[in-house]
């Protein structure tokens, strides 16, 4: 995956929560791209997903709806290997950025201009504005910012074909409560008041999740869970971030390593799940 260099600023429109009780990032680009992406923990995040996705998922070219696509690394990510995609974003700051990074790189010979369209579109409208059914859906780093998730993941599973996979990564509650130790926020973490306001530009989510949830929100809507792993599972909890470029591989190669084992995954600050929906009974 590629991480997307933005030069331009936006004057911030409201940071306010919308009705429906979820965390848009209009005018919050520059601060998005350099929080999450020009970062150490961005660069892992994109080298994380590049290593797993391909063992996660069976990928055949098929067309992908990518939900919340963001700043657009992941309908790139498809494009680039093949697929079809449609990126559904509701801020159109994110949407105008991701898509014009996607014509740049379908000049420099990426992939086909046709390959991409873009819908402004939240979740909750997908069923009527994307409605499929898709064989492949992502979802990633989306849940922690809607108001009810629990109904995000129904709304997903609704425009999932039967056999197809929907791919969900999410912010994890419980590294969430264990990095707050961690900094000492040790009344916060005992209140488990973990959540963001979803106001001003912090990037706390405000609907963090735990593997629990997810393996119940999953089973109440029908969907098997196929595979599960941490991402980012030692780096946030390291007191000296690697500076050389050895000690960075050295982390890239443990977190490879330990990504899908028990106990580590179930500490990454963000989780990355394979669900399928089973076949219809003929």
């Amino acid at each position: 995956m590629h991480p997307i260099d933005t030069s331009t600023s936006h004057t911030p429109k409201s940071y306010e929560l919308t009705q429906a009780g979820d965390r848009y990032f209009d005018g919050l680009v520059d601060k998005f791209s350099r929080s999450l992406y020009q970062a150490p923990r961005g660069e892992l995040r994109l080298a994380m997903l590049d290593y797993l996705l391909p063992q996660m998922l069976r990928l055949t070219e098929q067309p992908v709806l990518d939900v919340g696509g963001g700043l657009g690394q992941l309908s790139g990510w498809f494009a680039e290997r093949g697929h079809a995609v449609t990126m559904a974003e509701p801020s159109q700051d994110m949407l105008a950025h991701a898509s014009a990074w996607h014509a740049e790189r379908s000049a420099a010979g990426a992939w086909l201009p046709e390959q991409l369209r873009y819908l402004a579109s939240p979740l909750q409208l997908l069923p009527q504005q994307a409605p499929g059914p898709w064989s492949l859906i992502t979802c990633h780093a989306v849940l922690e910012w809607v108001g009810e998730p629990e109904q995000a993941v129904q709304t997903l599973a609704s425009l999932l074909a039967p056999g197809g996979q929907l791919s969900l990564m999410v912010f994890n509650r419980d590294a969430l409560r264990f990095s707050n130790v961690i900094k000492g926020n040790l009344q916060k973490a005992l209140s488990d008041h973990l959540e963001g306001k979803g106001k001003r530009q912090r990037l706390t989510p405000i609907s963090p999740v735990t593997h629990d949830e997810m393996c119940q929100w999953g089973a109440d809507n029908g969907l098997v869970m196929q595979a599960v792993a941490g991402i980012r599972v030692f780096q946030d909890y390291l007191r000296h971030p690697p500076a050389e470029e050895s000690e960075q591989a050295s982390l890239l190669a443990l977190e490879k390593q330990y990504c899908r084992q028990d106990p580590h995954w179930r500490l990454g600050r963000y989780l990355l799940y394979t669900f399928t929906k089973p076949e219809a009974d003929v």
